[in-house]
């Protein structure tokens, strides 16, 4: 099989809402994010883009396939690699929208993700940023339909957006929520995660799209909420017992969690719920690289990256 046709095999879209989309690629690991498409009367909406110049213009021709006007507004949710990366395929017709911290982010970050994962066809990325940021919310029409940017956290990062469809109840929760994959918010805090969560349930959502992973309910909410409580409570434990985070990751049997993809983020967020028990404020700077290196030897070598 084809790179293309691998490609092509890996990406879903599922509609969720009438003319509401959810594009999912498979498996939800490592920089294989979701994105939504919201199709107007006359003009378009994606919600976050993706990570290689390929499923850009894959992501591109989802979007032509379900509506000839061409996209108008794009929502990144934050500012990691595999959600904006995309962003310059659209850039030269649409606006690109975020919190007016993750433009600064994404700045500093540039196309840091890739070197990361050398072996990975990235293609030729240019990094664009938001040409219009918010501070705590924003509203975007989409022809008839309404859509409700809202600023959360410090959560996954310290810049999340979600996009909140209220007449739909339709949830893009970027990657404050994932499904069937580990919560990652060493970039974050473990305890701004479950206060924004306990945001969203507030909304009182009944699809969920998430950041990586299938399309879901309010279910995945709970799954969040339980992953990250726990966190804590084993960094609490941890912590009393004098142990650093990698040997409280070495000594930890995952149980309920263990299916969860990814599972070797439990380094990384167990580094900063042990930050948070001894004071460290939500979304302080951690060292993330010594972090990411940690999670390495924990896991035994570099995680795959199937982008």
């Amino acid at each position: 099989m084809s790179t293309q046709e691998l490609l092509n095999a890996s990406t879903a879209v599922e509609e969720v809402a009438d003319r509401v989309y959810a594009y999912v690629q498979s498996d939800g690991g490592w920089c294989l994010n979701n994105a939504g498409i919201v199709v107007g009367n006359d003009r378009t909406t994606l919600v976050d883009t993706v990570a290689t110049e390929s499923r850009a213009l894959r992501l591109r021709e989802a979007v032509r396939s379900l509506t000839p006007h061409p996209v108008s507004t794009v929502v990144n949710t934050h500012f990691h690699g595999d959600h904006v990366f995309g962003n310059f395929v659209f850039a030269p017709d649409a606006v690109v929208v975020a919190h007016e911290d993750c433009r600064g982010e994404m700045a500093a970050a540039g196309l840091h993700l890739t070197s990361l994962w050398p072996d990975v066809c990235w293609g030729e990325l240019t990094v664009t940023l938001p040409t219009l940021t918010f501070r705590d919310r924003l509203t975007v029409h989409t022809g008839d339909i309404r859509a409700e940017v809202l600023h959360l956290g410090p959560a996954h990062t310290t810049n999340d957006a979600v996009v909140w469809l209220p007449e739909q109840r339709v949830l893009f929760t970027g990657d404050l929520v994932m499904s069937g994959v580990t919560p990652f918010c060493p970039m974050g805090s473990v305890a701004g995660s479950l206060e924004a969560i306990e945001r969203l349930r507030a909304l009182d959502p009944v699809t969920l799209v998430t950041g990586h992973g299938p399309v879901g309910g309010p279910e995945l909410l709970d799954t969040a909420e339980n992953y990250l409580s726990w966190v804590q409570r084993t960094a609490r434990a941890g912590l009393a017992a004098g142990l650093t985070p990698l040997e409280i990751a070495g000594e930890t049997d995952l149980g309920e969690f263990a299916e969860l993809l990814d599972a070797e983020r439990l380094v990384p967020n167990l580094h900063r719920a042990c930050a948070e028990e001894r004071g460290l404020a939500p979304g302080a700077p951690m060292d993330i690289g010594a972090l990411f290196k940690e999670m390495i030897e924990h896991h035994g070598g570099l995680p795959v990256c199937r982008a």
